[in-house]
């Protein structure tokens, strides 16, 4: 029997000008599955946690007029609001942000918010800001809990939490099924190739808790822009070992930098994968 995934496309893989029609429709044409959305840290962004019921019904109702729906959250504004701030206002503003993203992923569908895996960004990290972190993280995955929206942990460019085995850490302490890990498969590389690692073998640790995988490219150094076929992600062997995992669940991360035409971006990039997923699942 064939196996059943799907493969989403990250919002910012098109202009930021396009409205959710045009990226739904665009999308779709592509051939992806469903859209990530992206709630960053810039205020426009996170001005959508803040989006009346009036407009979350017509975006609902745009997702059924396009047959493609948003399925997926990268809440990457806690990189400006983290959990783990020793300043009291970041953190009760952390605690916000996360609270107003998951009422927003219950009422427009999103199945699961990519959590950033950063105590601190801008702030110097430190023991206080890693208990802090756990302290906001046990109130964000009860939060979840309450309204059945999973959360899960991106693993991102800094030590703090660049491999799926740190990422378990967390989710050991934490004990939750709303809580687990959803790893950039061009993050983990990076921090395997540099201490000649396997990127298959960490994302091996996360068993039983990987929710979804990004499939991102990257080179020695470099976590952004990095062109498909340009890297040295192994997508194949990325792909077989989530599939060992029970992973169904994609989302190619890749941005439109304003140069590229981007219906040939995103049609080129799902091309690209589609045939490493026939190479890896024969």
């Amino acid at each position: 029997m064939k196996r059943e995934y799907r493969i989403g496309l990250y919002e910012k893989a098109m202009p930021p000008f396009l409205s959710w029609a045009e990226k739904l429709r665009a999308a779709k044409k592509a051939g992806y599955d469903f859209v990530e959305i992206s709630i960053d840290e810039t205020d426009e962004k996170l001005a959508r946690l803040k989006m009346p019921k009036n407009e979350r019904l017509a975006l609902i109702q745009t997702m059924f007029d396009e047959k493609i729906p948003i399925r997926t959250m990268c809440l990457s504004g806690h990189r400006k609001y983290p959990l783990g701030s020793e300043n009291p206002a970041a953190r009760a503003r952390s605690l916000q942000i996360m609270e107003d993203a998951l009422d927003l992923a219950a009422d427009l569908g999103v199945r699961i918010i990519q959590l950033a895996g950063y105590d601190v960004y801008y702030e110097q990290p430190s023991e206080r800001t890693r208990e802090l972190f756990l302290e906001g993280l046990a109130k964000s995955v009860e939060m979840a809990a309450a309204r059945g929206v999973m959360l899960a942990f991106e693993t991102m460019e800094t030590e703090f939490m660049n491999t799926v085995e740190k990422a378990m850490v967390y989710v050991r302490k934490i004990n939750s099924p709303y809580l687990g890990v959803y790893p950039d498969c061009g993050n983990i590389t990076n921090a395997a190739k540099a201490h000649n690692l396997s990127a298959a073998a960490d994302l091996e640790r996360g068993r039983g808790a990987i929710a979804a995988v990004h499939l991102k490219e990257t080179v020695p150094g470099k976590f952004r822009e990095v062109p498909y076929g340009e890297g040295h992600v192994d997508f194949e062997e990325i792909i077989k070992t989530s599939f060992t995992l029970g992973v169904s669940l994609f989302v190619t991360e890749f941005w439109w930098t304003g140069q590229e035409d981007y219906l040939s971006l995103i049609s080129t990039s799902k091309r690209f994968i589609d045939d490493k997923f026939a190479q890896a699942i024969g």
